[in-house]
């Protein structure tokens, strides 16, 4: 219904235009800068030069100190794997390096600094402390324990205290079954944002054949009779310890290459009972006493080879052999956890390996059976006011350490 186009009028309007002024504009563009920021690890085969072309920087003089100042050094000495961060200019110079690594010293950790100054670069090593998160993870055993976490992104050092934390309860060896299950809540510690080193489990579950198990780690307020804080330590979720008079295994948690049972020997060559287990480890491993006791004799004995027997409570009696190293003399305390040796092969032995075994009055016993009948210890009355409120917190994390397992499946 509108009008034909080409009936409308027509009208042409020209107006001038005055070109806005660029000179200004571009005076201001020459005079911006920009930093760019950029993040790589350290590979075995990296020198100067090849780690800064990574992170984009062509910096003859940086390269030149990073091969001579004595804390530059440090990034390319040491194992590869380091996470190395540099700010860098538009033009490619180094402006800023830092790396961080972690020490002997659980709190702290070691922080490399690189900066160019007026007058050139200059370098410094800094101690800070960690700055400590919780994070929630679950898992499902098809295999083992270490692919369970593995597929669940978990460190080793987790899998290891899980498997610590309910080794009484739970034959992580040679009881796990596929479908068994585990949530857990860890302390991460971090350096600068950047996770360095798993801290400790807070709080666990572990269902095993369809069994539940609960931990949390809990330190009594308050201090002892001698004026030193209460020692933590892991208990069930309704206050009972979960520490025993004896561990279940003198190694952290490994591969057990011989069980307490009837075995061909390898060297006399004949069925014979294997009254021991014998925990597979690199040699120079740390064996550990199983429980307090009285060292009765270190030293070497036939095929043994390098031994440790420790005298415990009520007739019971361990055996640590084929060491390569005595760390402990006859008459000796040592305590629950103690490092008595090192792993060897000496004695009769066919490669490096611990051999263990439990006694009471003479006969020899199921270190894991020992470990599960031994007694435990209490919680006071007085903590388990505030031990039921951490408690409750527990319970509530490890149900949304579920959840994350559960969202991972779908």
């Amino acid at each position: 219904m509108a009008p034909d186009a080409s009936d409308l009028p027509v009208r042409q309007v020209m107006e001038a235009v005055e070109a806005l002024p660029t000179q200004p504009q571009t005076d201001i563009l020459s005079d911006f800068r920009f930093n760019l920021f950029r993040t790589e690890s350290t590979r075995s085969s990296d020198t100067a030069d090849t780690l800064l072309k990574r992170l984009n920087i062509d910096d003859a003089a940086a390269a030149a100190f990073l091969r001579t100042d004595s804390n530059a050094r440090l990034v390319l000495t040491g194992r590869p794997g380091k996470n190395v961060t540099v700010e860098a200019s538009d033009s490619q110079q180094l402006l800023k390096l830092s790396m961080r690594w972690p020490t002997d010293d659980e709190t702290q950790f070691k922080r490399l600094v690189i900066e160019r100054t007026a007058t050139g670069l200059v370098s410094r090593v800094e101690t800070a402390p960690y700055v400590s998160s919780n994070r929630l993870a679950s898992g499902s055993i098809q295999t083992s324990l270490f692919a369970a976490t593995d597929e669940a992104r978990i460190p080793d050092g987790v899998a290891v205290q899980l498997a610590e934390i309910f080794s009484s309860d739970v034959d992580f060896r040679r009881a796990l079954r596929k479908g068994d299950r585990f949530n857990v809540v860890y302390e991460t510690l971090e350096a600068d944002g950047e996770a360095l080193r798993t801290g400790r489990v807070l709080s666990a579950e572990f269902v095993n054949a369809g069994k539940a198990y609960q931990a949390m780690w809990f330190q009594p307020p308050g201090v002892d009779a001698t004026g030193a804080a209460h020692k933590g330590g892991y208990y069930t979720l309704d206050g009972q310890s979960l520490r025993r008079a004896f561990l279940s295994s003198p190694v952290e948690f490994s591969r057990i290459s011989s069980g307490f049972s009837m075995r061909f020997h390898p060297i006399l060559q004949k069925w014979r009972a294997h009254l021991g287990t014998d925990f597979a480890a690199a040699t120079g491993t740390p064996a550990r006493a199983v429980g307090d006791g009285v060292v009765e004799f270190s030293g070497v004995q036939n095929g043994y080879g390098n031994v440790v027997f420790i005298k415990h409570r009520n007739g019971q009696e361990t055996v640590y052999a084929h060491l390569s190293k005595l760390m402990v003399q006859k008459g000796q305390n040592v305590s629950q956890g103690q490092t008595i040796g090192l792993v060897g092969s000496t004695g009769w032995a066919t490669g490096p390996h611990l051999h263990f075994e439990v006694r009471v009055n003479g006969t020899q016993q199921d270190p894991m059976t020992m470990a599960r009948q031994s007694e435990t210890i209490p919680l006071s009355a007085a903590a388990m006011p505030a031990f039921k409120q951490l408690a409750q917190n527990a319970r509530i994390e490890l149900q949304a350490a579920t959840t994350i397992g559960q969202t991972r499946a779908e």
